[in-house]
């Protein structure tokens, strides 16, 4: 029995080349965020129409994100996010040649969204296909990494480039560097592995639309998906207006980028520390529990803090604390709805997430009248203990055992 299925080293290239197209696609979404008073000028628009650049990834997954999750489950990750890849590697070109123009950046941004539902609905799918169970929130939890580590790129090298070059020049680099993250996708990316990663029964998968009933009936995953909501408004909403946040305060865009880069390098420490303990114990609740239990204080001293260190170090803590639930989050949602595909439950969780835009418009709508973002942040520490509220109904998932 155990020569049907084994481990292959070439996994961990997969999972390599997949980490590096989500890491570039996280620097295109994010990059004019903590910049968005310089880039206003630099266009001669609102500070609003540049939160729209990154709102509208928001915006195009919600349309996309079942039919690419149907792409995925039908003809495999490697056809579906190739498409994703090179969508992303010309339109992320084209922004760098749209010059001064508002409206040829916004059509490029709007083609850059366009494919990110193929790259962030193959996050559990990916290991499912080459990692075995015992693997795979870990594995997860490194796509989660290189998301978080491109948004921190994009978070803290337009504040410093843009004092030697133009903006437009900034997302030649950006573009330039997603083109070459898709090439290395179509080359290296295989489908499967020549045998199986794991035992008969813990590869198998129901049919896109029966796995989409068997999810939507499932009590439990309706609880994650407004959980997921609610994580990843809040992640959202502080990042896309980092800089209008701390402006108030009297702090920079460097300030910003560096305060965001913290909240994300937390997150990826916190990604890849807390998954692999939620493995070894194949319990998940606790772990989302804690996560968002533990961001609360931070979040206070984001909301608050007038000097810099209390405001870097609250940012750190809710980076750590918020994203390392995510990964684990979504393995939890992958295993309470099997047989359903994980391209099917993965796209479920990122479309509710992404409906978030909703929350990230409404931090906008209620700032003060000077400009404070208290009201909005205020907002989210109720979101955050209406999580907990809905995690303590969660239940663990039994644990997969061979067939």
């Amino acid at each position: 029995m155990d020569n049907q299925y084994r481990l292959y080293p070439y996994r961990w290239v997969v999972i390599g080349v997949f980490m590096f197209i989500n890491l570039t696609i996280q620097t295109l979404w994010i990059s004019y965020a903590p910049v968005t008073g310089p880039a206003a000028q630099y266009y001669g628009v609102t500070d609003l129409q540049i939160g729209w650049l990154a709102m509208s990834f928001m915006i195009a997954f919600i349309p996309l994100s079942i039919p690419v999750s149907w792409v995925i489950d039908t003809y495999g990750f490697r056809a579906a996010v190739s498409i994703g890849a090179v969508m992303m590697g010309i339109f992320g070109l084209m922004r760098g040649f749209a010059g001064t123009s508002y409206s040829l950046v916004l059509a490029a941004t709007i083609g850059i969204a366009a494919s990110q539902p193929f790259l962030l609905n193959a996050w559990t799918k990916v290991p499912a296909n080459w990692f075995s169970i015992e693997e795979r929130a870990t594995a997860v939890g490194m796509v989660t990494l290189s998301n978080l580590v491109g948004t921190a790129i994009g978070m803290v090298l337009p504040p410093i480039l843009i004092e030697t070059m133009s903006i437009q020049n900034v997302q030649m680099i950006f573009g330039g560097v997603a083109a070459f993250s898709a090439l290395l996708f179509v080359i290296l990316a295989r489908e499967t592995p020549p045998t199986p990663p794991c035992p008969a029964g813990q590869e198998v998968r129901a049919l896109m639309l029966d796995g989409l009933k068997n999810a939507l009936k499932n009590r439990y995953f309706w609880l994650y998906l407004a959980v997921s909501f609610i994580g990843l408004g809040i992640f959202n909403g502080i990042t896309t207006w980092v800089e209008n946040i701390i402006r108030p305060r009297g702090f920079t865009p460097t300030d910003a980028g560096t305060l965001g880069a913290l909240m994300l390098v937390g997150g990826v420490i916190g990604a890849v520390v807390i998954p692999p303990f939620s493995d070894k114990q194949h319990k998940r609740k606790k772990f989302i529990l804690f996560g968002f239990a533990m961001t609360i204080p931070f979040l206070i001293g984001l909301t608050y803090a007038t000097n810099l260190w209390i405001l870097f170090i609250s940012a750190f803590g809710l980076g750590f604390f918020l994203t390392s639930a995510m990964p684990i989050g979504m393995q939890y949602a992958a295993e309470i709805t099997r047989p359903t595909p994980e391209g099917t439950s993965n796209g479920l969780i990122q479309l509710f997430g992404q409906a978030s835009v909703v929350f990230v418009y409404i931090m906008e709508a209620v700032k003060a009248p000077d400009g404070s973002f208290t009201p909005a942040l205020l907002l989210a520490l109720a979101l955050l203990v209406i999580g907990l509220l809905l995690i303590s109904q969660l239940k663990d998932p039994e644990t997969q055992s061979a067939s």
